[in-house]
C-alpha cells in the first residue's frame, strides 16, 4: 500500500516526553491505516540518551526509521532531512516533545483522502506545565471559510499544517537554520497553496513553557527572528505579492516581535532596549507604502516602533503590565493575552486600507 503520510520528528534533548510523542502517533489506527503512515525521527545529534531511545524503539516495533544527524544542525535543517528521506503524498512535521490526542491521526488521514489538499491546517491546543489546556487565541479562525486572507491569522508553526510533498517540492520550499524557522516557511506555505483544506479539530497538543525550549530560553539567538523576517519580505517581493498581503505579513511581524520583545523569557531586560531598535529599523525597511497601524493599543505600539521611541514603550509596557497584574489577581482563568501575535483583533484590526 502506497504510504499517504510521513511524520517527520526531529529529536533534541527530549527523554522526558519522547515515548509520549511516537505513541500517540499511531495511537488507535487500523492495520490498514497504520500501513499509510510512515514516521521519520531525526535525531539532531542529541546530547542526551534520545538517540539510543530511538534505536531501542525502531528495533522493539519495526515501524519507525532513525536519522542520526552528525552535528547538530537545528530544528530547520533537521526536518529538511527528514524530508529528504519521505515517501509519503504528505508531510507532517510533529515536534517531539508534543503529542497528538487519540483520533487525530485518523481524521488526518481521512482528510487528505477526501479532499486532497496542498494544505491541510489543524487546530491544536496549548499544554502548560500543570497540565491545564488552553485554546489558541487564533483557533476561532479555522472555523471561518478557509481563504488566505482568512486563514493567514492561523498560528504561524509548522507543526500545525499538513503539506503535499509534490507541492513543497514544486514550489521549492525548505525550512532554513536559525531560531524562528517557521517564519519563512510557514506564511508562503499558504501564500503559495492552490487548495487550502481546514480540519476545525484539536489534533495537536502543543507543550508551552518546559525548560530547555526556545520560547522560555533568553539568548541573543532571538534577534535570529529579524533574518527570518528579511527572508519572508525577500520571498513576497520575488513573488509579487500584491499590496493587502503585505500588509497583512508586515502588521503580523510587527505583532510578533512585540510579543517576542515584551517576553520576560525571552529577551532579557538589559537587551530589550536594542531589540526594539531592531524591530524600529525592520519597520522602516519593511513599511508598505501608505501603511496605517492597527486600532487600539497595539497600534500604539505600532506608532511608538515607527519613531523608535523606546522610552515610552517601556513605560507603556510597564503600565500595561500593572494592570494585567491586578486583572488577574482577581480572576480565576486569567484571558489570552490581547498581545498574543495572532490575537483575533489582530486579524479583525489589520489595515488592508
Amino acid at each position: 500500500m502506497d504510504v499517504l503520510l510521513t511524520v517527520v520528528v526531529p529529536v533534541y534533548a527530549v527523554e522526558g516526553y519522547l515515548y509520549q510523542c511516537l505513541e500517540s502517533l499511531r495511537a488507535g489506527l487500523t492495520a490498514e491505516e497504520n500501513a499509510q503512515v510512515e514516521v521519520i525521527a531525526v535525531d539532531d545529534a542529541s546530547p542526551d540518551g534520545c538517540g539510543l531511545m530511538l534505536d531501542g524503539y525502531a528495533a522493539r516495533h519495526g515501524d519507525l526509521r532513525v536519522l542520526h544527524m552528525d552535528e547538530n544542525v537545528g530544528l530547520g535543517p533537521a526536518r529538511n532531512a527528514g524530508l529528504a528521506e519521505a515517501r509519503g503524498r504528505y508531510v507532517w512535521f510533529v515536534d517531539s516533545d508534543d503529542w497528538l490526542p487519540v483520533g487525530s491521526m485518523r481524521a488526518v488521514l481521512d482528510r487528505l483522502r477526501a479532499n486532497e489538499p496542498d494544505v491541510l491546517l489543524v487546530d491544536h491546543l496549548r499544554v502548560h506545565e500543570n497540565g491545564r489546556l488552553q485554546p489558541d487565541a487564533s483557533s476561532p479562525l479555522l472555523a471561518g471559510p478557509p481563504t488566505l486572507e482568512n486563514v493567514l491569522g492561523v498560528q504561524h508553526t509548522a507543526w500545525n499544517r499538513i503539506m503535499s510533498r509534490e507541492f513543497l517540492a514544486k514550489n521549492d520550499l525548505r525550512f532554513p537554520a536559525g531560531w524562528y524557522e517557521d517564519v519563512p516557511f510557514s506564511n508562503p506555505v499558504l501564500i503559495a497553496a492552490e487548495r487550502i483544506d481546514v480540519l476545525n479539530r484539536v489534533c495537536y497538543h502543543y507543550r508551552v513553557g518546559r525548560d530547555g525550549a526556545i520560547t522560555a530560553t533568553r539568548s541573543d539567538r532571538h534577534f535570529e527572528a529579524f533574518e527570518q523576517y528579511d527572508r519572508l519580505h525577500a520571498w513576497l517581493t520575488a513573488m509579487n505579492a500584491e499590496p493587502w498581503l503585505r500588509t497583512r505579513m508586515f502588521t503580523l511581524m510587527i505583532n510578533h516581535l512585540l510579543v517576542v520583545a515584551g517576553n520576560e523569557n525571552r529577551v532579557h531586560p538589559s537587551r530589550r532596549r536594542p531589540y526594539f531598535r531592531k524591530v524600529a529599523s525592520l519597520y522602516r525597511r519593511h513599511r508598505p507604502d501608505g501603511y496605517l497601524p492597527p486600532d487600539g493599543s497595539r497600534g500604539i505600539k505600532h506608532r511608538l516602533v515607527a519613531t523608535n521611541s523606546y522610552s515610552l514603550y517601556a513605560t507603556l509596557r510597564a503600565g500595561y503590565r500593572v494592570a494585567g497584574i491586578r486583572r488577574r489577581s482577581t480572576e480565576r482563568t486569567p484571558p489570552v493575552s490581547p498581545d498574543h501575535p495572532c490575537a483575533p483583533q489582530a486579524v479583525q484590526t489589520t489595515s488592508l486600507r
